[in-house]
């Protein structure tokens, strides 16, 4: 059914641009008058682009994801993918070169296979590989030029030709980066946009920032710059090193606060496994604690009791371990002790259960009183909960090993005395706000223990001190200068150190997602988990508290700044230029103009990106506020222009509703503006778990959002599933899961289109939807 709907603009809002992007380039004959169907818009190899899609989300070290947590990315796979067969023509474009079915088989057969032999992981580093893809990508463009096209073999003629006459590729919602990301990996320049200021900054990082070093060597003095600094390499070795640096220095400031634990004869008694170490000082991994809140049992005046959702420490075969608390009822009191040997299968059932007995409720320790969770949000609001250690894990010989709690551990952890604490306002945890519940956690700064208030503010201290260091020794290795800094466009001295100074500032970023009290100890495999394993804050009653100086998970050397320099040194191998502005999708100023849209747009009310990223931002903005003054002007991230139906935010459903209309609307429009019409427009759209459980295709956010694309002037030119989201996710506990995606493949609509009636368009859809289902389940997703 198309209808057109009156353009219903929304008032202006306030812009905002850090970084000036390149001027629009001139009007090219690619730009061209005639459509020629693209590949996407009549077939793609689903099969293969899902198997990579989904095998991408295993992998971790040195993938762009890893860089800094940004939520629902879509797979550099299905971006590669799809913006390659965006681009480059359908064999049936070209009746006059491919005249019969046959030969337009066989050739889109050969531009499937480019397709299936790109999207694989480890041929993102492959340049034969990537090398194909780009040139099929200048060859259709040479054809609809009347241009001969580039030496197959010349790689940089390819490159040549695709900066001079490709058009650019914008995506407006940019997200984490991943299509910009793509669009360079093809050769293409690249061009996004985000409202979210933590957005910006990741795709800087990801896409911006590395190809304006490329090729360039290490400052540090420690470091031969002689020989190849291939890529983003150089770079990576200083943010390396800088790091390093900043980690030695933090230990000399702090590392009182962080001390190793002796094993004495007492605690070795009893427990074989300590005898090997007994008398040595051990490096600490993490200290597990209990968030305590006085008893409503009355007869326990108001002893604390820990509210713990398990007393398992490790529960691998062989190496079980668990807390035991031991009740003294004279004295109404506790302790914790460690427990490492003869752990029967019902031991471990109970441990498991800790003091929980429902969802609801927990149990007192000492009276078996019921807690509900009405009454612990009650103890947190009023500032009444506290926390007691249960267990600590430190490193042994190539393994974990468990000790109880000491006195002097938990009094030094409780000593630390911050002189920061993020006091912006917080929504508390996500996931209990439903229920009126946000335990106490009234501000961002409420989410850190003091402990890790001091280690986060010590090291966000140290990237401005690192960056002066990294500009001394810039300017001591002769980069210019004079040069503008990095927010202003520049490649010099300070603009180096800019960018040295971002990736440690998102290393911080990073360990503020370990250190906080609402990270978890992961008994399954021995490590500390992030606190965002979901898309949201959730409650947590035990946490781990990690060691930023131990070589364990959660530490800063590895967890923080290692896996930033692996995603830096993977980056900008020939990668062309990129600009990524902070920029209103839905505002009056103008998107780039005569380009191919790609993009990955919020999904109705999924998921509050603003509300996630205040969690970083405010960790960001106290450390990178002098290098990108723009970006981290304001207090918190925008909020009010946000792109996603949240009725907390706009007085109800339906007002929330009207407003996800308005504005996803509005930025169709400005996208049916800036698109080229030589080629399509593509846009992926996420489905929630619950929305493919309970309601097929036919949710209100899918329905709203169609309604959105046929108002702002598209004709839906066809549809393609993609798998994106893992099937086994900690995601699927939650009602907002992401399932799979669906990409809409896009066109202007011509002026004279015709309209269809209702039960026209009925018809219509039974005849299509039986091959369109089976292609859904061809291509893996069904």
């Amino acid at each position: 059914m198309r209808c057109r709907a009156k353009s219903q603009l929304r008032p202006s809002r306030p812009q905002r641009d850090t970084t000036p992007t390149d001027p629009s380039p001139p009007r090219d004959p690619i730009a061209m008058t005639v459509r020629r169907k693209k590949l996407i818009e009549v077939s793609l190899p689903l099969k293969a682009i899902n198997a990579a899609s989904a095998r991408e989300k295993s992998i971790r070290h040195g993938h762009p994801s890893t860089l800094h947590l940004w939520w629902a990315r879509r797979p550099l796979a299905a971006c590669r993918a799809v913006l390659f067969a965006q681009i480059v023509d359908d064999p049936s474009a070209w009746p006059e070169e491919f005249p019969t079915e046959e030969v337009q088989a066989r050739e889109r057969k050969r531009l499937h296979a480019i397709i299936e032999e790109m999207v694989p992981w480890k041929a993102t580093h492959d340049e034969r590989v990537i090398g194909k893809a780009r040139y099929e990508i200048a060859r259709s463009l040479a054809r609809e030029r009347g241009d001969a096209p580039p030496d197959e073999n010349d790689a940089r003629a390819v490159l040549t030709y695709l900066a001079q006459h490709a058009p650019p590729v914008c995506d407006p919602f940019c997200g984490g980066g991943s299509i910009p990301l793509e669009a360079q990996r093809l050769g293409l320049r690249a061009h996004g946009s985000d409202l979210n200021p933590v957005a910006v900054l990741v795709s800087k990082a990801t896409c911006e920032i590395p190809p304006k070093f490329a090729g360039t060597a290490p400052v540090h003095p420690d470091v031969d710059r002689t020989g190849g600094w291939a890529g983003a390499s150089g770079l990576a070795e200083d943010i390396r090193r800088y790091g390093q640096w900043m980690r030695d220095e933090a230990e000399a400031r702090i590392g009182h606060l962080y001390p190793k634990v002796r094993v004495t004869e007492e605690m070795a008694d009893g427990r074989d496994d300590l005898r090997p170490y007994t008398g040595k000082d051990l490096t600490v991994i993490a200290w597990l604690w209990a968030r305590t809140v006085a008893s409503p049992d009355p007869m326990m005046r108001g002893a604390h009791v820990p509210l713990a959702s398990s007393f398992v420490l490790s529960s691998k075969k062989g190496k079980r371990a668990i807390v035991v608390p031991t009740i003294d009822h004279g004295s109404r009191a506790y302790r914790f002790s460690v427990k490492t040997s003869g752990i029967g299968p019902e031991e471990v059932a109970r441990a498991r259960k800790g003091t929980k007995v429902s969802q609801g409720s927990f149990r007192c320790v000492l009276s078996g009183a019921p807690i509900p969770y009405a009454y612990a949000d009650d103890e947190a609001n009023a500032g009444r909960m506290r926390s007691r250690l249960m267990a600590i894990v430190v490193a042994g010989q190539r393994q974990r090993v468990y000790l109880p709690p000491t006195r002097g551990q938990e009094d030094n952890a409780l000593s630390a005395t911050p002189d920061f604490r993020p006091g912006q306002p917080a929504r508390g945890t996500f996931a209990s706000n439903a229920q009126g519940r946000i335990y106490g956690f009234r501000t961002f700064g409420d989410y850190f223990t003091d402990r890790q208030l001091v280690a986060l503010t010590t090291f966000s201290d140290l990237v401005g001190e690192a960056r002066e260091k990294v500009l001394a020794d810039a300017l001591a290795a002769g980069m210019d200068p004079e040069a503008p800094r990095l927010a202003d466009g520049g490649t010099g001295a300070e603009a180096y150190a800019d960018a040295v100074a971002t990736y440690l500032g998102l290393a911080v970023g990073r360990a503020s997602d370990f250190w906080n009290g609402n990270a978890t100890w992961e008994s399954g495999g021995g490590f500390v988990a992030h606190a965002f394993t979901r898309q949201a804050i959730p409650m947590i009653w035990d946490y781990a508290e990690s060691n930023p100086f131990s070589f364990a998970s959660g530490n800063w050397a590895g967890t923080a700044l290692e896996w930033i320099g692996r995603v830096v040194q993977n980056l900008a191998g020939t990668l062309t230029r990129a600009a990524v502005i902070q920029q209103d999708a839905a505002g009056k100023t103008p998107l780039l103009y005569r380009s191919v849209v790609a993009t990955d747009p919020p999904y109705y009310d999924n998921i509050g990106y603003a509300d996630l990223s205040d969690f970083f931002y405010v960790w960001h903005r106290r450390t990178l506020r002098d290098v990108w003054p723009g970006l981290y002007r304001r207090v918190l991230a925008p909020k009010d222009e946000e792109l996603v139906a949240t009725p907390h935010r706009h007085g109800g459903k339906e007002a929330a509703e009207r407003f996800f209309m308005e504005g996803m609307g509005q930025a169709l429009r400005n996208m049916h503006t800036a698109g080229t019409d030589g080629f399509p427009v593509t846009i992926y759209y996420a489905f929630k778990q619950a929305e493919v459980a309970k309601e097929g295709l036919t949710s209100p956010g899918w329905a709203t959002f169609l309604h959105a694309v046929s108002g702002a002037g598209y004709v839906i030119d066809g549809t393609w599933p993609v798998r994106t989201e893992r099937s086994a996710r900690t995601v699927s506990l939650g009602a907002n899961a992401l399932a799979s995606s669906i990409v809409l493949v896009c066109r202007k609509r011509p002026d004279d289109a015709s309209a269809i009636t209702r039960r026209d368009f009925v018809a219509s859809l039974r005849a299509n939807l039986p091959d369109a289902l089976k292609k859904i389940r061809e291509g893996g997703v069904g």
